[in-house]
């Protein structure tokens, strides 16, 4: 059951003094935790991409450092062979290996919370057998400040076949600062074109 408006005011009154600083620290923290995990692979030699809401983050901000979204988790790409070699790298800096739905997720932590985990997706392979194709290759992605990146014609595919309502909003994003637009759909597949085609054709749809 949610709150009432007065039950509302009073929590804000109550935790004022905190507020804001719990809000941009929940900023920093995803930023560090993507830092510390990227640089512990990059010194293993472990080849990885960023995906999820960071790498559309990182592009958007190519465009309009304005209309960048904060995410609350981190996303990376490893090769499947690749995984108990991250694990090493890393719990060397902090993070606690576990599986949340059949997805690898690395916990801040001992008491860390799946939400604001590092989750893994394999290269190449499908995330649902109902997508209409795999997560890209490793190589498919190019160094931003020191971090790999997925490409993103790679990561345009990646967010048409999971296509939830935080995907269509990433996609929007992308739309809306330039990095997409109406030449875009034809480098797809059936039914990822057409769905890119609709937000083109109606972006606040």
């Amino acid at each position: 059951m949610g709150m009432t408006p007065e039950q509302a005011n009073a929590l804000v009154r109550e935790q004022e003094p905190f507020i804001f600083g719990r809000m941009f620290g929940a900023v920093e923290k995803v930023r560090e935790r993507m830092e510390r995990a990227c640089q512990a692979l990059e010194n293993a030699g472990i080849l990885y991409a960023v995906i999820g809401g960071n790498a559309v983050a990182a592009w958007v901000a190519t465009k309009d450092d304005g209309a960048v979204r904060n995410t609350r988790d981190v996303n990376l790409l490893l090769r499947g062979e690749d995984l108990d070699r991250a694990t090493e790298a890393m719990q060397s800096v902090g993070f606690y290996r576990d599986k949340v739905m059949d997805v690898t997720v690395f916990l801040d932590g001992p008491d860390g919370k799946p939400s604001q985990g590092v989750h893994i997706l394999r290269a190449e392979q499908k995330v649902k057998e109902t997508y209409a194709s795999p997560a890209p290759r490793i190589d498919q992605s190019i160094m931003i400040e020191g971090k790999r990146i997925v490409e993103l014609e790679e990561l345009v595919r990646m967010k048409l076949n999971s296509y939830r309502d935080k995907d269509r909003t990433h996609l929007r994003d992308m739309i809306g600062v330039g990095l997409i637009d109406e030449n875009w759909p034809s480098r797809f597949e059936s039914p990822l074109d057409e769905r890119l085609q609709t937000l083109l054709d109606d972006p606040e749809g």
